[in-house]
C-alpha cells in the first residue's frame, strides 16, 4: 500500500464509513502484532470481534518494522496512511469531518536514555496534533495511551498545553480500570492510609508505570480526595529488603505474601533484584510499589484502613491474546471521543507520569526526589467536558 504524501492527493469523493458516525485521526509508533496500537486501533478497525462505534478515517505510523500490519488492515478498508502527522489530522477534518484523535506512542524501535527511560516520541506527536489543531481551529476530545512523556518538562508541558486549549484528555494505564478478585466495597478506599502495589517485569518503566498509576487511583480515593504527594523514593536490589526490614511495609509483604502466593513459590528475596517505589503523601499517607519479575503474574494491591485493617485483591487483565483488559480500556476511550466527557480526572494522568518521571532519577542514586509539581489538589471524579 502507498503511502499518502499530503491530504490534497486524496480525492473530492473520499470518504469512510456513514455522516452519523464519528471519525477519528490514529497517530501510532508502530502498528504491528501485539502492539498496543493493534490492541486499541485494531479494535477500534473492528477487530477481536469488538463493534466500534468510531471510523478511523486517516492514520499515521511513526515506523513501519517488518512484521508492520498497518497498511494491510488499511488498505482493507480503504483509510489513507499519511507520512506527515499533519496531514493525517488535515485529511480528517477537511475531507470527512474530524471528531477525536487517538495517540498510541507505544512500542517502536526507539533509545533509551541514561536513566533507562524510552525515548517515545509522545511531546513530538502531542506538539504536532496541537500546532494542527490550532492551524484548522478545531478543538476535540485527544485520547493517548500510557504515561504522558518519558522527561519530566515533557510531561508537565503537555498537561499544560492540553488545560490551556481546554482540550478534554484521556490516556494512561488500563490496569486501573480492570475487574478485581476477590470483588470488594471500594467505599473502603476512603479510609485507607496505606497502600501497596506489586507489580512484575524487569521493565522498570513500562510496567513500574502501571503500577504507579494504580496505586495513584486507589489513594486518590480516600476521603477527602487528592491532597498532593511530597516526595518519591526509589531502591533497587539488596536495598529494597533493607529498607522493608527497617519498616512498616515489611508487614504489608508478609500479607501479600500470605494473601497471594501458594507455598511452592519461592521466597522473593531468592528472585530477580526487586525495584521499591515509596510515595510519600503530603496529608501522611504512603504508598509503596514493589516490582520483580517472578514475584506475580499479575498486577496485584492491597491496602490498609483507618481500622488497620488489610483489603487485598487481584487485577484481572487479560494473559492472553488479544488481552481482554483491551476491550475496556478500548470502550472507555470510545465513549470519551464520543462525548468529550473525561472518565477519570486528567489530573491522575499527571500525576502518575510524574511519579514515573522521578522514579526513574531517582533510582540511579537509591534516593529520594521532592515533587513540588504534585503539590496541588484534585477530586477523583472528573467534570471537564468538550463544549
Amino acid at each position: 500500500m502507498q503511502v499518502v504524501r499530503s491530504a490534497a492527493e486524496i480525492g473530492a469523493g473520499y470518504t469512510v464509513g456513514t455522516p452519523y458516525r464519528k471519525r477519528i485521526a490514529a497517530i501510532v509508533t508502530e502498528y504491528r502484532h501485539n502492539s498496543h496500537a493493534e490492541m486499541i486501533v485494531g479494535r477500534l478497525l473492528g477487530r477481536f470481534g469488538y463493534r466500534s462505534g468510531l471510523d478511523v478515517v486517516s492514520l499515521y505510523t511513526d515506523q513501519t518494522p517488518s512484521n508492520d500490519e498497518s497498511r494491510e488492515e488499511a488498505g482493507k478498508r480503504g483509510i489513507p496512511v499519511f507520512g506527515t502527522i499533519r496531514d493525517t489530522i488535515c485529511c480528517a477534518a477537511e475531507r470527512s469531518g474530524l471528531d477525536g484523535i487517538v495517540i498510541i506512542g507505544e512500542h517502536g524501535d526507539y533509545p533509551l536514555d541514561s536513566l533507562g527511560r524510552k525515548r517515545y516520541p509522545r511531546r513530538r506527536f502531542m506538539d504536532e496534533t496541537l500546532q494542527t489543531l490550532d492551524e484548522l481551529n478545531v478543538r476535540v476530545p485527544i485520547f493517548s495511551d500510557k504515561f504522558l512523556a518519558w522527561r519530566l518538562d515533557d510531561s508537565l508541558w503537555i498537561y499544560e498545553q492540553l488545560r490551556r486549549r481546554g482540550i478534554p484528555f484521556f490516556g494512561g494505564s488500563s490496569i486501573p480500570h480492570v475487574e478485581t478478585q476477590p470483588a470488594y466495597d471500594r467505599r473502603l478506599l476512603g479510609e485507607a492510609e496505606e497502600w501497596l502495589v506489586i507489580s512484575f517485569s524487569n521493565e522498570v518503566e513500562a510496567y513500574g508505570y502501571h503500577a504507579l498509576e494504580l496505586l495513584q487511583a486507589l489513594a486518590e480515593r480516600r476521603n477527602g480526595g487528592e491532597t498532593g504527594i511530597a516526595a518519591i523514593t526509589a531502591l533497587r536490589g539488596e536495598a529494597v529488603w533493607e529498607a522493608l526490614e527497617r519498616g512498616r511495609p515489611n508487614e504489608l509483604m508478609r500479607f501479600a505474601r500470605e494473601a497471594f502466593r501458594p507455598e511452592e513459590v519461592p521466597h522473593p528475596q531468592k528472585l530477580f533484584p526487586p525495584v521499591l517505589f515509596i510515595v510519600d503523601y503530603k496529608d501522611g499517607c504512603r504508598g509503596y510499589v514493589i516490582q520483580q519479575n517472578g514475584l506475580t503474574e499479575r498486577w496485584r494491591y492491597l491496602f490498609r484502613t483507618g481500622q488497620d485493617e488489610f483489603v487485598s485483591a487481584a487485577c484481572l487483565s487479560g494473559q492472553e491474546r488479544p488481552f481482554a483488559h483491551f476491550d475496556t480500556f478500548t470502550r472507555m476511550a470510545e465513549r470519551f471521543l464520543l462525548t468529550g466527557e473525561e472518565p477519570i480526572p486528567s489530573e491522575r494522568i499527571l500525576y502518575s507520569s510524574v511519579l514515573i518521571n522521578r522514579a526513574m532519577e531517582a533510582l540511579v542514586h537509591g534516593s529520594t526526589i521532592l515533587t513540588p509539581e504534585l503539590h496541588f489538589p484534585y477530586s477523583p471524579n472528573p467534570v471537564r467536558r468538550l463544549r
